[in-house]
């Protein structure tokens, strides 16, 4: 099955995916209890060397992208769709979104987030159409160290919210949340949708 050659069903599952991915991004960001830990990294990029956060996202996939090559991971099709419907999707969901009154309201919106973003990965990794920069290093990793999905997907995160903070990017209870509750959840998605290992994906 080529990556770069998608069925129709296979459109219809990645692209829910990864807007079901890029609604529960837009969820943690309005909420405003802190972004996602790859959000921070950006935004302190960004601090760092005066550019739009949208562009050191960009430069930061790609340079996940190299990481790729001595861990063997093959792009494809869902790689590319990856960096584009997942930014439309905050841009127009945020458009979208009432303005929230208290803490509970936002704390539900992160726990809404973090569940949106594990579903939307275990939907576009069951494709197989190629993971996107951050779950391909993840996976990619998982594979080449034999730790669980996780295990890799937390210490990744955790990670980039360090590096984040260090050049100046937003941490909040959000960010927390999603660091430490993002691979049980995406564990547990791919555990639902598929009964595909995570290695073979």
């Amino acid at each position: 099955m080529s990556r770069w050659r998608p069925t129709p069903r296979q459109l219809a599952i990645l692209f829910a995916g990864l807007w079901l991915f890029g609604t529960g991004e837009a969820l943690l960001v309005h909420s405003g209890l802190g972004n996602s830990p790859w959000t921070v990294l950006a935004e302190g990029a960004a601090d760092q060397v005066g550019v739009g956060i949208g562009t050191t996202t960009v430069a930061i996939s790609f340079l996940l992208l190299a990481i790729w090559i001595p861990l063997r991971q093959q792009p494809g099709f869902g790689t590319i769709a990856n960096a584009v419907v997942i930014g439309v999707a905050i841009g127009i969901t945020l458009g979208f979104l009432p303005h929230v009154h208290g803490l509970a309201l936002r704390a539900a919106e992160v726990a809404v987030g973090i569940g949106l973003v594990a579903i939307g990965s275990g939907l576009y990794l069951m494709t197989r159409l190629g993971a996107g920069p951050r779950d391909g290093l993840m996976l990619g990793v998982h594979r080449r160290t034999g730790l669980s999905v996780r295990l890799v997907r937390t210490i990744i995160e955790s990670s980039a919210v360090v590096a984040g903070y260090a050049l100046g990017g937003t941490v909040g209870i959000g960010t927390l949340a999603f660091a430490l509750g993002i691979g049980p959840a995406v564990q547990a998605a791919l555990g639902v949708l598929t009964s595909t290992p995570a290695h073979e994906l």
